[in-house]
């Protein structure tokens, strides 16, 4: 299927690996010209060169108004902007610290705050544009293990609902997209991690974590990061041109709401 991305300019914020990677790479295979983001110069060059079909690197720290200032004056023209840059930690609730809670809101809603406000009116002017933000599952069944980390991702659902308001009766899109639990490398090395210390193989803790964590998964299994970026890609595009304001789940199931 043609995504009519030919010559489209699309920012993919945290896209030097995961899921934003995935992303940034389906784009670019569709002829986007591709911005990929990251902190570090040294891995948003790597990551743009990796990618090729003429993707370019710009690094900063979008979680800071200078960081997306110095992103937006170095980007030009934005047609199409994935807010995908974000992290994750699971904490116990009573062990949350308020400087965790504020660096989980800089880095999770107001760098996709910032970005959307700066190209919205451009996009508007222009009559077409598509903003994504990359939430999650974890926005509406918030997980007990990382609360802070589901505010935001719920934040993301909502900041989708207000802003799509203003983009009523023109070609200009604002979407959520909903991802479940993703084999992305930050999650593959988590998931490492916890299965050593529990003294099984990552499968064993795969079946378990499903089983006992996710038991309302359908797919019984981590997606994969090109599972959605395919999806992703496709709100990027002029054929989904009908969805607007909606959180699209990628979820493999877990969201028990129809």
């Amino acid at each position: 299927m043609d995504l009519q991305l030919k010559n489209k300019n699309a920012l993919v914020t945290g896209s030097t690996k995961g899921i934003g990677y995935a992303i940034a790479q389906v784009l670019a295979q569709e002829g986007a010209n591709v911005i990929v983001n990251g902190r570090s110069e040294e891995s948003t060059q790597a990551a743009a060169k990796s990618i090729g079909n003429n993707a370019r690197g710009i690094a900063a720290d979008v979680s800071t108004p200078l960081g997306c200032n110095d992103l937006l004056e170095k980007s030009g023209q934005i047609d199409i902007l994935v807010n995908n840059a974000g992290i994750f930690e699971p904490k116990e609730f009573s062990e949350i610290p308020d400087e965790d809670w504020e660096r989980f809101y800089q880095i999770n809603v107001m760098s996709g705050v910032r970005l959307t406000r700066a190209v919205l009116p451009q996009m508007l002017e222009r009559n077409w544009g598509r903003v994504l933000f990359v939430s999650s599952e974890s926005g509406v069944q918030i997980p007990a293990e990382m609360i802070h980390y589901g505010m935001t991702k719920a934040a993301n659902i909502s900041l989708v609902n207000g802003i799509a308001r203003l983009t009523k009766g023109t070609h200009v899109t604002v979407n959520a997209i909903l991802p479940g639990p993703t084999a992305s490398e930050g999650v593959s090395e988590f998931v490492g991690h916890l299965a050593k210390e529990a003294s099984q193989s990552k499968e064993e803790f795969e079946n378990d974590f499903f089983e006992h964590a996710r038991p309302t998964s359908l797919i019984q299994r981590f997606a994969e990061v090109e599972e959605v970026a395919n999806t992703t890609a496709y709100y990027c595009s002029p054929l989904s041109s009908a969805t607007n304001g909606a959180a699209i789940r990628v979820d493999g199931g877990i969201i028990l709401e129809t």
